[in-house]
């Protein structure tokens, strides 16, 4: 299972995604993947508010509706940010932006957002 934001499952059903600055036209949509991967040894609910979070801007920052979605199909490749790409991909659930608000509170509660790191 993946998540997506964008302008929805149906505005992605006949496009891919594309590369901005490149040009490139990509084989599949860009997703974050909701699955833990096996280094991850801390609660699942924190690998899913990290996922949630990481690009919740692209949602914030647009001038056209858009939401975050959950998909699943296979990987045909990686972005330019190593994310996966998924095609064909297959509509889950759109989550409702209670679920964002909330994984968001648990991200800035559970992780060093915005914190100095350098000592």
């Amino acid at each position: 299972m993946y998540v997506r934001y964008s302008r929805g499952p149906e505005a992605d059903a006949t496009t891919t995604s594309r590369d901005y600055e490149s040009g490139l036209e990509l084989p599949g949509l860009s997703a974050n993947s909701l699955t833990p991967e096996s280094w991850w040894t801390r609660p699942r609910i924190d690998w899913v508010a990290r996922q949630l979070c990481q690009y919740v801007h692209l949602e914030e920052e647009s001038d056209e509706p858009r939401c975050a979605w959950v998909l699943r199909g296979p990987v045909v490749g990686r972005g330019p940010d190593c994310e996966p790409l998924i095609r064909p991909t297959q509509p889950v659930a759109v989550i409702d932006p209670a679920v964002i608000e909330e994984a968001k509170r648990h991200y800035t509660l559970h992780f060093d957002v915005g914190r100095d790191s350098t000592g």
